[in-house]
């Protein structure tokens, strides 16, 4: 506020001196040529000019352009032939964005008198602001052949050019104006940009090298000279400035950073891990074109020496910005490579606890919570993703998956009930949550509700394995629908002829429909691997073979689950009295 009201005192000082500094024979400046009034006629009225003009200005002064319209409006309409009160209704217009409006009156105002260069300006910004390049290049024209020394008044010209695609013009521009102030960093950046924007590479690289020759120890115009060849493909010519920059600083660490990047263009892993460790440790630089290279550098490497090297690149990076997000997950991302789980899963986090947004990270912490067993954290964090990503029907999934596993199954249901809501884009999901939902269902013996959710899912995929294995199982164990769990079973082990669960799943549909050699031959089959053999398939096959009349093998095999860690209320039973109990 202080800015404007110093700008509108300078302008009241400008116009009031433009009020009484106009003499007499202005004012008999009309067609008719009319008899000059009295002496105190006039002097009324300049008065009254005056006063109207100061009004004006107060409210413009209190930024009220809407009540200042108004006066300068009567002070243009009682002082036509002024060009001051068009000029000041033009202001008031730009005041209030009425540009249209405001250029009719700059116009009247540049009409009246052409040699006031604050007409000519006004009237030019306008007629920019409105597209009208053609006309504010002419303006702009005149004001600098008048003023050749007002390097404003070039540069807009320049601008104006541009925006009106003659580039031609704008260089020409540029270049008187670099007559007048010598070889300068701004001007010679245009130049640049405008030779691209031809298609002319040499003479943008001919300005750079100005840029160079001007001042050879600035090594940031080395390096923008690299970046120019390097985005143009001109990669091997870009080496030498790079070089002679660090030569000068060889701390630049941008230049180590563009030579790392072609030596990753080029293949040449070795030296582009050198270059990384002599930038990645310096905390000044940029994180961006640190992280750029890198990943580029990420691509390239195959041998375990090679991703030895990039851990460490990765840590020194993160260690050196430890408040960056992405450094921390670039670094999880390595550790992972390693199978470093745990490690990479705090990285993981702590990229989160810094930034929440980022969908990816969120999805790579609950995955690798789940591959280390850890139920509780799976619940804690998909509860966190789902206060930032409430329609992310992937991590209602995840919620509903480990509510299951802690048998919450109501709350389990009501997650699986929000993920199929939400994951339309994701069809292949929509049978995997009907097949744990016919699971919690089950849990709660609802086995109406958890049939129907289990048909959903092998609707969609007659091969869920998961559906197929727990369906026929749970049906064995409530002695119904038999015909369709034998169906299912066998089925599963027809497709997986070595998994003992499978196995162990059609054996017990078998038992349970009472054919128990069948049942005998399927467990055998699935104690051949005795590393992935349950206590449950061992009591199993305990139980087969009391019903085929092996009473004492069917307790050592009773007594062999109990080792393995099958301890049930049923087992000891059978092992106390030598006898099958069933539920």
């Amino acid at each position: 506020m202080r800015t404007e009201y110093i700008k509108w005192t300078l302008l009241i000082c400008l116009i009031s001196s433009i009020f009484i500094a106009q003499p007499a024979e202005a004012q008999r400046r009309n067609k008719e040529k009319e008899k000059q009034p009295e002496k105190s006629e006039v002097t009324g009225a300049r008065l009254e000019e005056e006063s109207l003009a100061t009004e004006g200005m107060k409210f413009m002064m209190k930024d009220e352009p809407d009540r200042a319209l108004p006066i300068f409006q009567k002070l243009a309409q009682s002082s036509a032939n002024d060009a001051a009160s068009h000029y000041l209704l033009a202001t008031v217009l730009i005041k209030l964005e009425k540009f249209d409006d405001a250029i009719v009156s700059a116009k009247k105002a540049h009409d009246l008198d052409k040699e006031n260069i604050y007409y000519g300006q006004q009237l030019a910004e306008l007629y920019a602001k409105r597209r009208k390049y053609a006309d504010a290049a002419e303006i702009y024209e005149k004001l600098l052949q008048k003023n050749p020394d007002n390097i404003q008044y070039g540069v807009e010209l320049a601008a104006v050019y541009v925006f009106n695609d003659q580039f031609d013009k704008a260089i020409d521009t540029y270049n008187i104006l670099e007559k007048s102030l010598g070889v300068t960093e701004e001007v010679t950046h245009q130049k640049e940009q405008l030779y691209l924007r031809q298609n002319n590479l040499e003479k943008a690289l001919a300005e750079a090298k100005k840029l160079i020759a001007a001042e050879p120890g600035e090594v940031s115009y080395l390096v923008e000279f690299a970046e120019m060849l390097i985005a143009n493909e001109r990669i091997v010519e870009a080496v030498v400035p790079l070089e002679e920059a660090i030569k000068i600083n060889p701390d630049e660490a941008q230049a180590h950073v563009l030579l790392a990047d072609i030596h990753r263009r080029n293949g040449d892993v070795q030296k582009c891990n050198q270059e990384l460790k002599l930038v990645f440790a310096n905390p000044n630089l940029d994180v961006d074109p640190k992280i750029r290279v890198l990943s580029g550098y990420l691509t390239m490497l195959k041998t375990g020496d090679e991703l030895n090297d990039a851990v460490l690149l990765a840590k020194q990076l993160y260690e050196t910005h430890p408040n960056e997000p992405r450094t921390s997950v670039i670094y999880a991302d390595q550790l992972m490579r390693q199978d470093k789980k745990a490690q990479a899963r705090d990285l993981y986090l702590k990229a989160a606890r810094i930034d929440g947004s980022v969908f990816q990270v969120w999805q790579a912490i609950i995955e690798l919570d789940g591959a280390l067993n850890q139920v509780d954290s799976i619940v804690v964090h998909s509860e966190k993703a789902l206060e930032l990503f409430p329609n992310q029907g992937m991590f209602w999934y995840y919620n509903g998956s480990a509510k299951l596993m802690q048998r919450n199954y109501k709350e389990a249901i009501s997650s699986f009930e929000e993920s199929l809501k939400l994951v339309s884009a994701q069809p292949d999901l929509i049978p995997a949550i009907h097949a744990q939902m016919g699971d919690a269902y089950n849990g709660l013996g609802d086995y109406e509700k958890s049939d129907a959710e289990y048909d959903l899912s092998l609707k969609a995929d007659p091969n869920n394995d998961h559906v197929l294995n727990n369906y026929s199982y749970f049906l064995s164990l409530r002695k119904e629908k038999l015909d369709l769990a034998l169906k299912m079973s066998a089925k599963l082990v027809q497709d997986h002829q070595n998994n003992p669960t499978y196995l162990d799943t059609h054996a017990w549909v078998l038992y349970i429909r009472k054919d128990y050699k069948k049942a005998k031959e399927f467990l055998e089959k699935a104690m051949v691997d005795s590393s992935a053999v349950s206590g449950t398939i061992v009591e199993h096959y305990g139980d087969v073979l009391f019903k085929l009349g092996e009473r004492d093998n069917a307790v050592a095999q009773w007594k062999k689950a109990k080792s393995m860690g099958e301890t049930t209320e049923l087992l000891d039973k059978k092992i106390a009295t030598g006898a099958l109990h069933e539920q």
